[in-house]
């Protein structure tokens, strides 16, 4: 999600020219080399390679290094699919302030998968694959990755709000795709979001991303599925939204949220759903964003 901080500027900075556009176009249908793409767009070598660079420090470009006939050579391709931005001005909503809270991905407080399924910190995979046992296991709060082929967990958003405040709004976005055997680009899979019991939406996950590594996804990992879209659901007076796009008539009034109690974060593919493709939930050390599970909870002050 893109606001108006410094991360997000780096991605402005970099779609501000034409080239650095067109050189997105062309990696948008296919990988290429800094010499290809400076042939394609009438460039020297090294004026390529500072457009690639800045696109690379945006994030929205990596190179990988792969075997050539002499050596090897570095491979430009997409790190990004999509992004949204949002924006919100300050002077349109003066008293409008928030919570924030940062979740990892593995402190979940409740549970019930099928596989295949696993977890992984950064640094190795915790428990044993494929045996639902294991996110029991007390190392699953160190989790950096975990995956499931139906079922749900659920987290618990701190609620800190106080009798002269009232919640406007929530902002939730997280990284995520489906989970497929390995990997697999076309891989449907129906991932419903539920706040405080309340289903606020499903969305259909295209598929379990792995043709490239992840930005963050360390060198040891080799298990297939390597990074996921970023979403960013919101609950509003109006509705419940998928970046920008309406989810249901799900409303803040509807998840009857009381002051002093936590709000129940569930994560759900069902056995029942059209599409049962599993979910791979990422957090800060593992696929293309540096990010937990990302909440908050929005609100403005009331007299009483």
């Amino acid at each position: 999600m893109l606001n108006n901080d410094e991360r997000s500027l780096k991605i402005y900075e970099a779609l501000a020219s034409r080239p650095r556009l067109t050189v997105i176009e062309l990696l948008a249908k296919q990988d290429m080399n800094v010499k290809e793409l400076a042939e394609r767009l009438g460039f020297s070598s090294a004026t390529m390679t500072m457009h690639i660079k800045k696109l690379e420090e945006a994030g929205i470009v990596v190179n990988q290094s792969v075997p050539a006939r002499h050596g090897h050579q570095k491979i430009c391709s997409l790190a990004l699919n999509e992004f949204t931005a949002q924006f919100r001005s300050p002077a349109a909503e003066p008293e409008r302030e928030y919570y924030h809270s940062s979740i990892g991905v593995g402190q979940y407080v409740d549970y019930a998968i099928t596989p295949t399924c696993g977890m992984a910190s950064r640094e190795s995979i915790i428990g044993q694959m494929d045996d639902p046992r294991y996110f029991s296991d007390p190392g699953h709060l160190e989790a950096a990755i975990i995956w499931f082929a139906s079922g749900y967990v659920e987290y618990r958003i701190p609620n800190y709000l106080l009798n002269t405040q009232r919640l406007k709004s929530i902002d939730i976005t997280l990284e995520l795709c489906s989970e497929a055997p390995g990997f697999n680009e076309q891989w449907p899979s129906d991932i419903a979001f539920a706040i405080n019991g309340r289903h606020i939406g499903t969305w259909t996950c295209p598929g379990d991303f792995g043709h490239k590594k992840g930005i963050l996804t360390p060198p040891w990992w080799n298990h297939g599925t390597q990074y996921g879209l970023l979403k960013g659901l919101r609950v509003t007076e109006e509705g419940s939204f998928l970046d920008g796009i309406r989810l249901s008539d799900t409303t803040i009034a509807d998840l009857a949220i009381m002051n002093g109690r936590d709000l129940p974060f569930r994560i759900e593919v069902s056995e029942e759903a059209r599409h049962v493709g599993g979910v791979v939930l990422f957090g800060k050390d593992f696929g293309n964003y540096s990010q937990n599970i990302e909440v908050y909870l929005n609100y403005e002050h009331v007299e009483k």
